[in-house]
């Protein structure tokens, strides 16, 4: 896991921008996984290796200091599950501990986000996602 904005150092420069005006950063996804393949060929190894780039994808607001530190937490306890060979989990934080929450259980009912509760109506002025389309309920 390797966050957004990681290792630019080691990628081209580019000035581009995103239609939001935010810089468009290196792919360091990519280049790892590059260099990682390179190690292990090297090595006479066949990794298996899986990449996502969820990108533009989950951002809204830049994230803040507890934000960090939980996401911190979470990969931390998702790499300490890989390592120890468990497949088929979340990680998760119940009553101020982190668990591995099997999908099974993760998944047993579908749960569904009342978009006229107080709360979507915050995350959405938060994020600054009021003005989209099938965001808040008709009117």
């Amino acid at each position: 896991m390797v966050a957004e904005g990681a290792g630019q150092h080691l990628l081209p420069a580019t000035e581009t921008t995103d239609k939001s005006g935010n810089k468009i950063l290196g792919d360091i996804g990519s280049f790892l996984k590059k260099k990682i393949k390179e190690y292990f060929k090297d090595k006479d190894i066949a990794p298996t290796l899986k990449y996502i780039d969820p990108s533009y994808m989950v951002r809204s607001v830049p994230a803040a200091a507890n934000d960090k530190v939980y996401c911190g937490f979470l990969g931390q306890y998702a790499v300490h599950a890989a390592m120890a060979g468990k497949t088929g989990l979340v990680v998760a934080q119940i009553q101020s501990r982190y668990v591995h929450m099997p999908l099974e259980l993760v998944t047993w009912e579908r749960r569904r986000l009342n978009i006229a509760s107080d709360l979507w109506r915050a995350v959405l002025e938060s994020t600054g996602q009021c003005h989209l389309k099938g965001m808040q309920p008709a009117k």
